[in-house]
């Protein structure tokens, strides 16, 4: 049963893993240039709020590290790089500080439909059917949608 969350299709594959995907009105490479790029990243990935960068290594083995921050409130997220395939793929662990030790592993794929359109295809696995359950219920697909919709304004510049 897929459902959409605001923008972005969500679909349970198992107890353990969640499929999303969302279509974004540009070109592979600018969508590329979105993820890879830390100065747009940290514009979208905190969904506006402020985010800090204290570790960005984009690469096989790299470890990035954010902290979002709203007024007197943070949450911190890191991981590492296990694939990056330049416009194509990137998989990488993902950990939140709230839950230490709950590691989770993101692949994301960058579909180029044609027309100057991309598809964003994220396949998120858990290690327990609790992990997955508790990311969900935390809002994981809302909070995926917010950064999207800051995205679509990013890749609608002309830079």
């Amino acid at each position: 049963m897929s459902t959409a969350t605001t923008d972005v299709v969500v679909t349970p594959v198992s107890d353990r893993e969640i499929h999303m995907e969302r279509d974004f009105d540009a070109p592979v490479a600018k969508v590329w240039d979105a993820f890879s790029r830390i100065e747009k990243l940290s514009r979208w990935w905190g969904r506006g709020h402020t985010l800090d960068v204290e570790r960005w290594e984009f690469r096989k083995g790299g470890h990035w590290r954010f902290v979002e921050r709203v007024g007197d409130e943070a949450w911190g997220f890191e991981g590492r790089f296990a694939e990056i395939t330049p416009e194509k793929r990137i998989v990488q662990t993902f950990e939140y500080d709230g839950a230490p030790g709950h590691v989770s592993v993101d692949t994301t794929t960058f579909v180029d439909l044609g027309d100057g359109r991309t598809r964003v295809l994220t396949d998120t696995s858990f290690h327990t059917p609790e992990d997955c359950k508790a990311m969900v219920d935390a809002g994981m697909a809302t909070g995926l949608s917010e950064g999207y919709r800051v995205l679509d304004g990013i890749l609608a510049e002309k830079n």
